[in-house]
């Protein structure tokens, strides 16, 4: 209980760690995924709606890659927002899009996504990489991007996960705690940090137990598509 009591307790502050790492943050993401997670965020951007002039949120955005990615160069995208707590990895974030000319396009912002100050209905995607399982409570941010998701729009939920072959699961569970937060120590200094890492990804439920999660907020027409054998996946539902 008291692990579990602990956990809670560095969910609410993650921002704050994550602050802390904010100017090594995207080498980070590189190497520990072996550069897949550009190849992940492609593939989120092949699942965005086919209309134009869509209106993208993206929660617990850190340095703004996913928006990049689905925005940058997107015609079809009329204007894209991301929120988040932290405002150093904001502030390297909004350097990218300026240096890359997005910045007409692409906004970010502090916000909680936990707690949107958005109207209902009001985007044609919302989504959420690699950040829900360090919400403190994942069903409210899940029923907030379903209130501001407007009719005809769609969620998508980038996370990392568990293969499902109970020998790739172990060696995936060996290198999350072992090579994560030595790696991520090594070069950030930051050794809790990475620790944090491996026990939020293997308590968090994925698979068709996240995608239920989803459904129960009112979410339909739920699709899973698991990455790199499993250890990662993309949940993509809409609404109605």
């Amino acid at each position: 209980m008291a692990a579990a009591d602990n956990l809670t307790l560095e969910k609410n502050l993650s921002w704050q760690m994550f602050d802390r790492i904010s100017g090594r943050y995207d080498l980070l993401n590189h190497i520990l995924s072996w550069g897949m997670d550009i190849l992940w965020r492609r593939r989120m951007r092949q699942l965005l709606p086919s209309r134009d002039n869509l209106m993208l949120l993206d929660l617990a955005t850190g340095t703004g890659d996913v928006l990049i990615s689905l925005a940058g160069r997107n015609p079809r995208v009329k204007g894209a927002l991301g929120i988040d707590l932290s405002e150093n990895m904001l502030a390297v974030g909004r350097q990218k899009i300026h240096d890359l000319g997005y910045a007409d396009r692409i906004q970010l912002i502090t916000g909680d996504a936990m707690k949107l100050h958005f109207e209902n209905a009001v985007f044609d995607v919302t989504s959420i990489a690699f950040g829900i399982r360090n919400m403190p409570n994942p069903v409210t941010t899940l029923m907030e991007m379903y209130r501001v998701t407007r009719p005809g729009g769609v969620a998508m939920v980038l996370e990392f996960s568990l293969p499902d072959n109970f020998i790739l699961a172990g060696l995936h569970r060996t290198y999350l705690r072992c090579m994560v937060p030595l790696i991520g120590g090594l070069l950030t200094g930051q050794w809790k940090a990475y620790r944090y890492l491996n026990r939020t990804i293997e308590k968090f439920p994925y698979g068709e137990q996240f995608a239920n999660m989803m459904k129960q907020v009112g979410f339909g027409k739920v699709s899973v598509y698991p990455l790199l054998f499993g250890t990662a996946t993309i949940y993509r539902g809409e609404k109605a």
